[in-house]
């Protein structure tokens, strides 16, 4: 009994730890649509120069994938995630002292250089060390960047009432990284190590399943990241407060939270992720229609729906990932492949969606665009039979 606690204790703190991280993951980011139209009214910018704080840092995520994992084992994983937290932090402590749209665009890709060393190491990290749990930790450990993004969101306009400061509001979620900081620092000798890789390094480019996996991983995180930039600049344009908006969107990554708690555990009782795959994908759909052709009549019910469907799309196209190889660090190279090109195709739709509504003066066809890629997405969910996984990379 003691060796069990004794085991399990090291497991926590270090599931705590991953909680703790997973929270400074999409604040620099979520912090921006509620305070953009103060960040507008003090530094000049159109709506497509906005969508590069959104795009840019998804793009470095993307790009930073590629390398993050050689770096963490270069570095090693707890350096890996202190280095990481730093520059999070750094970055957006910096936004107390900005004066121009470039001064802010960096400090947004530092951000996200920072975020992708951690997200690049971490599915790799859960499957080692929880390999009989891992979509219930990968739906915890999303979860947890979705809480973050709610803080964000919901408090960032309530901090810039409170001190008159929308860079107040975009630099105190510097206290998060604080807060990961030290208690990884505090962890020295008590986290278990984790394993590195003695498998050789895979080249996933020429796999055709690795790409279709990225693209569907980059078409859903297209949806949250366009959300995530505009949802609140929308409902601001269609006469809401900037609070209220902003509060709009906390709701909605409210919803994410719950579902990336949920959906994770019940697709956890089967292998065959296809049938909540789908109704994810219905869900968002079903979200995007109400987000256009409804947005004031049951205003609630569409940030519900998209939040719910977002929520447990984001960690199930992981989980799925992570199902195609039984190995953790081959595992962990594939999701690092299948985020790196991911963010890449997610990067581009804010950008999209900005010049959208720089040209046509409405989000509306944001919206209509991002429901036509559900509907491939569906096409795609039904090739991920599990009894055909294993053909797939030898």
């Amino acid at each position: 009994m003691e060796n069990v606690r004794a085991t399990a204790r090291p497991a926590v703190w270090l599931m705590l730890g991953i909680v703790l991280v997973a929270l400074n993951l999409r604040p620099s980011m979520a912090a921006v649509g509620p305070l953009l139209s103060a960040i507008r009214g003090d530094i000049p910018l159109s709506f497509s120069v906005a969508s590069l704080l959104t795009m840019l840092p998804v793009v470095a995520m993307g790009l930073a994938m590629f390398f993050g994992i050689g770096i963490s084992h270069r570095l090693g994983e707890r350096r890996t995630v202190l280095l990481s937290l730093l520059i999070i932090g750094l970055a957006t402590l910096s936004r107390l002292f900005l004066d121009s749209a470039v001064q802010l665009i960096i400090s947004a890709v530092l951000a996200g250089v920072g975020i992708a060393l951690i997200q690049a190491l971490m599915p790799a990290l859960i499957k080692s060390r929880f390999p009989d749990n891992v979509a219930l930790c990968m739906g915890l450990y999303v979860t947890s960047i979705m809480g973050g993004a709610a803080l964000a969101a919901s408090f960032a306009p309530q901090v810039m009432l409170g001190t008159g400061s929308w860079r107040a509001g975009l630099a105190i979620w510097a206290v998060l990284a604080l807060l990961a900081l030290l208690f990884w620092l505090s962890q020295r000798d008590d986290a278990p190590p984790i394993a590195t890789s003695t498998v050789r390094k895979e080249a996933f480019f020429t796999h055709s399943r690795a790409w279709l996996l990225a693209i569907f991983f980059g078409l859903g995180t297209a949806s949250y990241t366009c959300v995530l930039a505009w949802l609140a600049p929308y409902y601001v344009e269609n006469g809401w407060s900037e609070q209220n908006a902003g509060l709009l969107l906390g709701f909605l990554t409210a919803m994410e939270v719950i579902s990336g708690l949920v959906v994770p555990a019940i697709a956890n009782r089967s292998r065959d992720r296809r049938l909540v795959l789908g109704a994810l994908l219905v869900l968002i759909i079903a979200g995007f229609c109400g987000l256009i052709l409804s947005p004031q009549y049951l205003s609630l019910l569409w940030p519900c729906l998209l939040g719910l469907g977002i929520g447990g799309l984001f960690p199930m196209s992981l989980i799925v990932s992570l199902d195609h190889l039984d190995n953790p660090q081959r595992a962990g190279g594939l999701t690092a492949f299948v985020q790196g090109i991911g963010y890449l195709i997610a990067g581009l739709s804010p950008l999209l969606a900005g010049v959208i509504r720089d040209r046509l003066g409405s989000f509306e066809w944001a919206w209509w665009s991002l429901t036509a890629v559900m509907v491939v997405m569906l096409l795609i969910v039904l090739r991920f039979d599990p009894r055909q996984y294993a053909r797939h990379f030898h």
